[in-house]
C-alpha cells in the first residue's frame, strides 16, 4: 500500500527525496499542494539537473581516455606533480591508472577543490584506481637539476612505481624520458579524468608530508603554507634561517636569506 503524501512531513520527505526515491514517488509529491512540499521538490529537481551537468562534463573530461581504450590501449595512466612553486619541500608526482567503469564525478583539477574534498576522493582514488605510482624530487635535487627536470624525474619515478605497466600515457603540459607513448595535454588536469586523479594524489600526499615537516620545523607553518613564501614563513627564514628542505636556488632564499 502506497503511504499518502499527505501523511508525511516537510522533513520526512525532504530526507527520502536525498535519498533518490522512485519516479511514482515524486510523482505524488507533485500533487501535494503544501508550499514546503513544492518547495522541496524543486530543490530535489535542480539537484538531479546539477548531477546530469556534472555527469555531461565528467565524460567529457574522460574523452581521451575513451579513445585510447577504444583503440586498444587498455591502460593509460594520468601523470600530474604538485609543489614546483613553494619555496621548501619537495615536487610529488603521481601516475594513476583508472578502471573504465570509473565513476567518482567530483574528480577534478585538485586546484578547483577544497582540502576536504581532497583528501576524501584522495582515499576513494585509491581504493578504486587499477594502479597508483607515487615519484619524488627533494630540495637537493631541484636545487642541483632545476624544478623543471626534476619535476620530469619525479613523474619518470611515479610511472615506473605503478604496478601495471601503462600503455599511454597523458601528461599535464610535459613529457618525460620514457619508451611509453605520451600526450602532452595542456591544462591536462581540467581535461582528463586520469590526470585530474593524479592531481589530487600528488596534492594530498604532498600536503601529507609537509604537515610531517611542520613537526620537525614548526616555526616555519609548513603545515599551513605548503612551503609557500608566506609573511609567517619569510619572517621564520630571517629570524631561523633556512632548513635543509629549503630550496637554496630559489628567491628569495639565494639572494636573501643565504650567508
Amino acid at each position: 500500500m502506497k503511504m499518502m503524501t499527505s501523511k508525511l512531513t516537510i522533513s520526512m520527505i525532504k530526507e527520502i527525496l536525498e535519498r533518490e526515491p522512485d519516479e511514482d514517488f515524486v510523482k505524488r509529491l507533485r500533487k501535494d499542494p503544501r508550499k514546503g512540499v513544492q518547495t522541496q521538490l524543486n530543490n530535489y529537481s535542480k539537484r538531479l539537473a546539477k548531477t546530469e551537468e556534472k555527469k555531461i562534463l565528467f565524460e567529457k573530461r574522460f574523452s581521451f581516455e575513451k579513445k585510447f581504450w577504444n583503440d586498444g590501449q587498455t591502460y593509460v595512466a594520468g601523470i600530474d606533480e604538485a609543489g614546483r612553486g613553494p619555496l621548501a619541500g619537495p615536487v610529488i608526482a603521481a601516475a594513476v591508472i583508472l578502471p573504465h567503469n570509473f565513476d567518482l564525478l567530483e574528480v577534478n583539477d585538485s586546484k578547483q577543490l577544497s582540502a576536504q574534498k581532497r583528501e576524501n576522493l584522495y582515499v576513494k582514488i585509491l581504493e578504486r584506481a587499477l594502479a597508483v605510482g607515487v615519484g619524488f624530487a627533494d630540495s637537493a635535487l631541484i636545487d642541483e637539476i632545476n624544478i623543471y627536470q626534476a619535476a620530469r624525474s619525479a613523474m619518470k619515478e611515479a610511472v615506473e612505481a605503478l604496478t601495471i605497466r601503462p600503455q599511454q600515457l597523458i601528461i599535464d603540459a610535459m613529457q618525460i624520458d620514457t619508451k611509453i607513448p605520451q600526450l602532452k595535454l595542456i591544462k591536462a588536469d581540467a581535461r582528463s579524468i586520469s590526470v585530474a586523479a593524479a592531481s589530487i594524489v600528488a596534492k594530498v600526499s604532498r600536503d601529507h608530508l609537509m604537515e610531517y615537516y611542520d613537526s620537525l620545523y614548526p616555526v616555519y607553518d609548513f603545515k599551513d603554507n605548503n612551503g609557500y613564501g608566506t609573511a609567517k614563513h619569510l619572517k621564520a627564514l630571517e629570524t631561523y634561517g633556512v632548513t635543509p628542505i629549503h630550496r637554496k636556488t630559489f628567491e628569495p632564499i639565494k639572494s636573501q636569506f643565504l650567508n
